[in-house]
């Protein structure tokens, strides 16, 4: 929304509107924890939002869970150039665990979007889902280019480091306890998902996703325990 501002190179667009005026038209991609809570904030803001997934049932719950709160759409590049020109705002929320992210807008089409409107790319801590993005910092946190600007904060949560901080504490701490009680080894054994949190043990690499980013040879990490 900041950026959006005609003093930070934005359209000048106040998320809400007012009496007479229309609210801004965000586009989240990705409807998972990150895409529904953008979309969430963006709606009580008063945009216009529009969630894209490409899971049905996923669709479906966020049409039950939230209403007529914003609207959704069933992901296609189809359906992306279409509303790419009617967007104020378009927000990244696309994750591939352990894996780049794609890159789903192209510069090419920069041309077919207003000027001044806004990408916010969630996603770049993971390579980001824009063609043009790369990572900013929040004391230099925005860039333009061909008129479109970029919002590309890696660590977007740093900024408000103590609650995002205690969050991240309260929702690792069991798996801290676990390891320090029993050790990695059985500590994985015995749960399946810290398991597949392993990413990197005595020099191999024992993520699939990531060695296949980076054309690196991986290990089966139940070979290691």
């Amino acid at each position: 929304a900041w950026t959006l501002q005609k003093a930070n190179g934005g359209r000048g667009v106040l998320m809400g509107g007012v009496p007479g005026v229309g609210p801004a038209r965000v586009i989240v991609i990705g409807g998972g924890v990150v895409g529904t809570h953008a979309a969430k904030i963006a709606a009580g803001m008063g945009a216009d939002v529009t969630v894209l997934d490409r899971s049905l049932p996923r669709l479906r719950y966020l049409d039950d869970v939230f209403g007529g709160t914003f609207n959704t759409g069933y992901s296609s590049a189809g359906l992306l150039e279409e509303l790419l020109p009617l967007a104020d705002m378009v927000i990244g929320a696309v994750l591939i665990p352990g894996a780049a992210a794609p890159k789903l807008v192209r510069r090419d089409q920069f041309g077919m979007m207003k000027p001044g409107a806004v990408l916010v790319d969630v996603a770049i801590d993971q390579g980001g889902c824009f063609e043009t993005s790369r990572a900013t910092t929040h004391q230099d946190p925005i860039y333009e280019i061909d008129g479109i600007m970029h919002y590309c904060v890696a660590n977007m949560p740093g900024a408000v480091a103590r609650t995002s901080t205690l969050a991240l504490g309260n929702a690792t701490m069991p798996f801290m306890l676990a390891l320090a009680k029993k050790g990695w080894k059985q500590a994985c054994a015995d749960d399946p998902h810290l398991l597949n949190g392993l990413n990197v043990h005595a020099g191999q690499l024992t993520y699939e996703a990531v060695g296949t980013a980076l054309g690196m040879k991986t290990v089966d990490p139940k070979s290691l325990i």
